[in-house]
């Protein structure tokens, strides 16, 4: 299957790699651009046990990639994922904002 998924923090990159790891092909969004610079370099720009190995290993097998481009990602996608931060407002309600900017 052919997976997006959007953001690229804790959740997110967690997310791509481990469906990676079961053999789907993963394209990871994020538009940080300095985060995508890391990962398309081989580092990690989070801490997470077994992590790395997870994205290099399925990097290395063509299942695993990432891209600044929304479009690029979306398009092939036969499933997306959104994976962006929601912090807490003022009256601890999460912040949707993000999710609902790329649903849109």
């Amino acid at each position: 299957m052919k997976i997006t998924v959007i953001g690229t923090g804790y959740v997110g990159l967690v997310t791509g790699a481990c469906f990676a790891e079961i053999g789907h092909k993963v394209i990871c969004q994020d538009s940080d651009g300095a985060k995508i610079d890391i990962l398309q370099n081989g580092g990690i720009p989070i801490y997470e046990p077994y992590l790395e190995d997870l994205v290099r290993k399925n990097r290395k097998a063509n299942r695993l990639s990432f891209t600044k481009n929304f479009e690029e990602a979306v398009k092939p996608a036969e499933v997306v994922f959104i994976c962006v931060g929601t912090p807490p407002l003022e009256n601890g309600e999460a912040d949707l904002s993000a999710v609902e900017w790329v649903s849109r």
